[in-house]
């Protein structure tokens, strides 16, 4: 618990006056401006005694109504808090809030015991922290000021914003054409499955609770053992392709992560198995329908930022190509998009912040369908998405 304590304005002025009346006495011989100025000082060091004397103590808890909280999405934050302490004429609280969040956390003191409430909504993705809770204390006469921190602090998780986008016109299969992966038609939790056991290493989300049940021991749905996924999508964080990769608020960055995490809720929408990696290859999350699994992919979107190097979308892939594929990258010139090879993929996106000359032509000459990424990523998505134009051709 930190504390601090200082005169106000009005409180240094009046300390300041009351020395100047006692120098004024002695030097003019003015009687009166000794007891004014004694009055002055004395009232200065009570009000610092009025706002000292309280000794606090206690605890601080705060509940946020959402686990996670999205970029431009409005929660409240329900302080709980037990102070004991003297009683005082008045006092003002606030709460420490982040740059990465905006609320009118602070108000009038209501009491001792009691909650707070106030909303906050999300402006910058990340892992931030909320409070401690602070006091300020101040004399009748506002002279004086005490402020006190309570409490620990608590971490929230700003997500990127997820923005629905238009759906597919057909289902793409990973040989083309419109086809159902094998997933799909096996649907999650389906019950003829064939389950097989447990073995360490095992997410506990694959267990199949009713085969477990049924034969005794812990066993997981085959169908998450697909080696090949249904949809890929790839963020690319390699530093050359962004202006400022230093910037935690490029908003080029920001419009790609969000993008990244509508494309990928998106696609699984649509019955896709959708797996989500960064240009190097790193696994960001694996999407299969379960709620666990877009809150991961959420959280890890959340603190992904440009840094390293790519590596060829073939070695990205591997041996089978996906059905959709959406690749999102930042600037991208003529020879960066030649180098971009859709490895196979029956509808290859890709979606660039900024194109140079050349650069759309080119990229669809590899097969991929070709949008320019800005504020507004529905748009975006509408204008590369295989209902909107052709392989080959090139929006305008």
């Amino acid at each position: 618990m930190r504390r601090r304590r200082a005169l106000t304005f009005r409180g240094t002025g009046a300390l300041l006056a009351g020395i100047g009346c006692l120098i004024a006495a002695n030097l003019i011989g003015a009687p009166i401006l000794v007891y004014v100025g004694i009055l002055l000082v004395a009232v200065t060091l009570i009000a610092l005694l009025v706002v000292r004397l309280p000794r606090r103590s206690g605890s601080v808890a705060r509940q946020i109504s959402t686990d996670l909280l999205t970029v431009s999405e409005t929660s409240l934050v329900t302080v709980r808090f037990d102070l004991r302490a003297l009683r005082v004429p008045h006092g003002l609280w606030r709460d420490v809030l982040p740059d990465a969040v905006s609320g009118d956390a602070a108000g009038e003191y209501p009491g001792e015991d009691g909650r707070l409430s106030y909303p906050i909504t999300g402006v910058r993705r990340g892992v931030w922290a909320i409070g401690p809770l602070m006091l300020r204390t101040v004399d009748p006469f506002g002279l004086a000021q005490r402020e006190q921190s309570f409490g620990e602090t608590r971490t929230i998780t700003v997500v990127p914003e997820v923005f629905a986008l238009a759906p597919l016109a057909v289902k793409v299969g990973a040989s083309g054409g419109t086809a159902h992966t094998s997933s799909s038609r096996l649907g999650q939790g389906s019950d003829n499955l064939s389950p097989r056991r447990y073995v360490s290493g095992d997410s506990m989300r694959r267990i199949h609770w009713r085969a477990t049940a049924h034969r005794g021991q812990l066993m997981v749905r085959q169908e998450e053992e697909e080696s090949s996924p249904d949809a890929l999508v790839i963020l690319d964080r390699s530093s050359p392709r962004w202006e400022n990769p230093g910037d935690d608020a490029d908003p080029a960055f920001e419009a790609a992560v969000s993008l990244c995490a509508s494309v990928a809720v998106h696609l699984v929408q649509e019955g896709y198995g959708v797996d989500v990696i960064d240009s190097a290859g790193n696994a960001l999350g694996t999407l299969r329908g379960h709620e666990d699994d877009r809150e991961g992919l959420l959280v890890a979107l959340a603190m992904v930022s440009p840094r390293g190097g790519a590596r060829d979308i073939t070695t990205l892939v591997g041996g089978t190509p996906p059905g959709p594929l959406v690749y999102i990258t930042g600037a991208l010139d003529e020879d960066g998009a030649e180098t971009l090879r859709p490895a196979g993929a029956a509808a290859a996106m890709l979606f660039a912040t900024g194109l140079g000359d050349g650069a759309a032509q080119a990229a669809a000459r590899r097969g991929w369908r070709v949008a320019t990424l800005g504020a507004d990523v529905a748009d975006a998505w509408a204008e590369a998405s295989p209902e909107g134009i052709g392989v080959g051709d090139v929006p305008h």
